[in-house]
């Protein structure tokens, strides 16, 4: 009896979740827009336009994707603190924000694989420190952002001072005012920070990036038929160079690793 029990309540569990699934995505057709979350405060992934509106290369991939699914899309703003947050608790229906991909972070989201990008980390210092190495940083404060996975590995290995703030402003403007030596962050959002003249001139990074980490897009678990979906379109995007095409647009030098994953799936779309 107990057994058939067992059986009973496993089968009432897949049936539910398949439902589940199934809903999800019916939802968000039935909407006939996708929510995505992307970050505001990361140029040239993520930031605000002089009039407001949030722009660069993630808004530029869920606008895409929105328009392969066949539906509109909607972009809500988020940070590193409160990202996955979002996503679990249904205020987005998908992640396009910068999210390095970590064991961790595999337990409580749905990945989307492959990882769309790859990126090091690096400290944007002010060209007072004459900081050369890793290893100079060992008792000096570094302004990083919250939630970013490196923070704790970075000061245990090389002895940094972390200092955490919620998003990219705040850590940037504590360095502007000398609270800091420098600022702990992706490779990529530092180099758009010396896009800007006066960036240059106070500013720079003499390091070379370490820890290099794919990342990821994410939805919530338990929902097949998006992740599948949201797969193949990206599969797309690597086939056709979409990223190297968007780096290139927001003038960020192609990395090796989008070159790459370009070269791999066009060459297998093509038979060679």
């Amino acid at each position: 009896m107990w057994k058939r029990l067992a059986v009973t309540a496993l089968a009432i569990t897949t049936m539910a979740a398949e439902r589940s699934s199934a809903e999800v995505l019916d939802t968000i057709q039935q909407r006939g827009v996708l929510i995505v979350g992307v970050k505001a405060d990361y140029r040239p992934f993520g930031f605000r336009s002089s009039n407001g509106e949030i722009i660069g290369i993630e808004p530029d991939l869920a606008a895409d994707l929105a328009k392969r699914l066949g539906l509109k899309v909607e972009l809500v703003p988020v940070i590193g603190a409160n990202r996955i947050e979002f996503l679990n608790k249904g205020k987005v229906d998908i992640l396009i924000a910068t999210v390095s991909d970590t064991p961790e972070r595999r337990k409580i989201v749905q990945a989307i694989d492959p990882p769309y990008y790859s990126d090091p980390a690096n400290v944007l210092l002010a060209k007072t420190t004459q900081i050369k190495s890793w290893e100079e940083l060992n008792g000096k404060p570094l302004c990083a952002t919250s939630g970013s996975w490196y923070n704790k590995e970075i000061s245990r290995k090389y002895g940094a001072d972390i200092i955490a703030f919620d998003g990219s402003a705040k850590p940037l403007l504590a360095l502007k005012q000398g609270n800091c030596v420098g600022y702990l962050f992706d490779q990529t959002f530092l180099a758009g920070q010396l896009l800007d003249y006066e960036m240059q001139s106070e500013y720079a990074l003499p390091l070379k990036g370490i820890m290099d980490t794919p990342w990821i897009i994410c939805i919530a678990q338990g929902n097949p038929k998006l992740q599948e979906a949201t797969e193949k379109i990206e599969k797309a995007w690597f086939t056709e160079g979409t990223i190297v095409t968007l780096q290139k647009k927001w003038a960020i030098e192609p990395t090796e690793a989008s070159l790459s994953m370009h070269a791999k799936y066009k060459d297998a779309a093509t038979g060679r």
